[in-house]
């Protein structure tokens, strides 16, 4: 007899999901990371009475009902609405594009002027089959936008030029010809009151956890603990790269604490010129609404990623895909390992659909939810 039914590798999301629901269904877990907190890419931690987004800014939205009644178990959300600004050379614009950002743009005042703008630069630039992102983006939305808005930021996020990219990253743009600068068409939207980690901690109260182990460095001794284990690490990882690496796009991060109130007046501004090097600055309290005297700001800054960096974007393109497949394949025939998650999978999940992917889970390896 083995210690543990379940080992669960990665205290983010998906492992705390899982892990929370198997205790639920009397199975013995033990739960690892190898960071020194838990809550993965959403751990926030307290600065001057403000919860920081360590790992970059996360807003909860979801159409999802199972999904927002489960996590609504652990937290009390508030009311945030992503509403972000654009800042292209000391110029500001409404995101997601809607009526306030084409009046600014081009001083139109209805839908149908500002549709007809839209439609004559469209027009214009007479592409018919995009070949790139810059053909796809310029066919969608027109040049104006495409220079101002979308141009410099996507080449500082992927860091290469637009006419460089793949056509497929942009599939479709949002624009809306209403005044709505609600970012997410979602019926449930905002934060968890006291912050991302303490949704995490009350999901795995109760659940013994680990942190600062390794599992990749200690996995044979690890795996005889327990009958299955739930991996939510780098799937190549695993695997000690010998296929090759996948590739990520990381994200690096400038934060401070600020002596003033109120530095920007918005949670997150987007910088859309190619000259700032950053790529967006977040301004935590506004998470909150808070009041504090001081405030803290994070400039992101988008980077190549190396083995050994934080991946944060996987870069779904053909080449990556058929290397997961392949990883994928090798995945299949680990015996009591199961692969989830946004690294495990290879996929970039929002928040909702990695909670509902372990729900899925938990209802085929348990049984059900509860």
């Amino acid at each position: 007899m083995k210690q543990y039914d379940y080992l669960v590798v990665g205290a983010g999301l998906y492992g705390a999901v899982f892990a929370q629901q198997a205790t639920a269904a009397g199975k013995k877990v033990l739960v690892i990371d190898r960071r020194d907190h838990v809550a993965g890419n959403i751990y926030t931690k307290e600065m001057e009475g403000i919860q920081v987004h360590v790992y970059g800014a996360h807003i909860f939205h979801t159409n999802n009902h199972r999904v927002w009644n489960y996590v609504s178990r652990f937290a009390t959300f508030n009311r945030f609405t992503n509403s972000p600004v654009a800042n292209y050379r000391g110029e500001l614009y409404s995101l997601p594009f809607n009526m306030y950002t084409f009046n600014k743009m081009w001083g139109v005042v209805t839908p149908d002027e500002a549709a007809a703008k839209i439609e004559e630069q469209r027009r214009e630039a007479g592409i018919t089959e995009p070949r790139n992102l810059e053909e796809q983006a310029i066919s969608l939305v027109g040049t104006d936008i495409y220079e101002k808005l979308i141009k410099g930021y996507t080449e500082k996020q992927w860091g290469r030029p637009c006419n460089q990219l793949p056509a497929f990253i942009i599939k479709r743009l949002p624009v809306r010809f209403t005044f709505d600068n609600n970012y997410f068409n979602a019926l449930y939207q905002g934060i968890p009151m006291g912050g991302y980690t303490k949704l995490v901690e009350n999901m795995l109260s109760g659940i013994e956890v680990r942190l600062g182990v390794d599992y990749l460095k200690e996995k044979e001794a690890l795996n005889a603990l327990a009958e299955k284990v739930v991996y939510t690490g780098a799937i190549d990882a695993y695997f000690d790269y010998t296929l090759g690496a996948l590739e990520y796009r990381s994200v690096r991060f400038e934060t401070e604490v600020l002596d003033i109130p109120n530095f920007q007046g918005n949670a997150a501004v987007n910088y859309t010129d190619r000259e700032t090097p950053w790529t967006r600055i977040i301004e935590h309290k506004w998470f909150e609404f808070g009041d504090q005297p001081k405030t803290v700001i994070s400039r992101e800054y988008s980077s190549e990623w190396n083995v050994g960096d934080e991946p944060y974007y996987p870069v779904n393109d053909e080449k990556n895909g058929a290397l997961f497949a392949r990883y994928r394949a090798l995945a299949e025939k680990e015996a009591g390992v199961i692969f989830g998650g946004r690294l495990g999978e290879y996929k970039y999940y929002d928040m909702d659909a990695v909670i509902e992917a372990a729900l899925v889970l938990c209802e085929k390896e348990l049984g059900g939810i509860r």
